[in-house]
């Protein structure tokens, strides 16, 4: 049988049929990775979803393996679900009860994402001096210069951590509070509140809800490795980045 048809049908299994996605977020592709020894192929052009679970709406209708996402597309989750998808050199895994509009200049260059709500982990291609791209959440306002970050929008506090990269961030409510982050292995997670004295609105995190593993994955389907080593003596530099 075909390793890449058992490489998804595994994490597949591993996403749903255990509920270990939905409960924790934390540490999904560990089994495929130990299971097989190498990560996932890069998808082919044109194919925005490499996996998916449970319910996904994209731009209001319900979601297959074949759905397209552009730059431009509003991306939701139900309970128990998930969907994991490129777009142009971008990469993502939204997870269960989540809302994210994309934003674009064209099908395939993002330009900004909206977070409405729930928890996202994305990896970015290396943009050039005249390129930008804005994360944005209920309290936040993240600019990226290629990077891997996981965002949590909840409607008081959000939760940043930059697992790799650079990225400016912004309270969305105190121009005082804000804070440039360069970041070689989740070296500085961080809150941003809502309320709060001025200029204190970002504070100090914990690591938590997602893996090297996925990083690797969502780096891999876009074609390039995380400049980091993991698992499985995983050492390749990232190239791009």
């Amino acid at each position: 049988m075909d390793k890449r048809f058992l490489r998804r049908d595994f994490i597949r299994r591993s996403l749903i049929g255990s509920g270990y996605l939905a409960l924790t977020g934390t540490n999904i592709l560990a089994p495929l990775v130990h299971a097989f020894g190498n990560i996932p192929e890069e998808l082919p052009p044109g194919q925005s979803i490499y996996d998916m679970g449970g319910e996904v709406y994209v731009d209001g209708q319900l979601a297959d393996k074949s759905t397209f996402i552009s730059a431009q597309s509003l991306v939701e989750t139900g309970s128990n679900s998930f969907v994991i998808f490129v777009v142009g050199k971008d990469a993502h895994i939204l997870r269960e009860n989540s809302r994210l509009q994309l934003e674009g200049e064209t099908s395939i260059i993002e330009t900004g994402l909206r977070l409405f709500t729930g928890k996202l982990l994305s990896v970015f291609g290396k943009r050039s001096s005249n390129e930008s791209h804005t994360i944005k959440t209920s309290t936040a306002t993240i600019g990226i210069r290629g990077t891997g970050i996981y965002t949590e929008s909840d409607p008081d506090v959000s939760y940043v951590c930059t697992c790799y990269g650079h990225v400016d961030l912004l309270a969305n409510t105190d121009q005082q509070s804000s804070e440039t982050i360069i970041s070689e292995h989740h070296d500085a997670p961080r809150y941003i509140l809502a309320d709060g004295n001025a200029g204190k609105l970002i504070t100090p995190a914990p690591f938590k809800n997602h893996s090297d593993e996925e990083l690797m994955l969502i780096e891999a389907i876009t074609g390039r490795t995380p400049p980091f080593s993991s698992v499985m003596g995983y050492s390749s530099p990232r190239r791009g980045y």
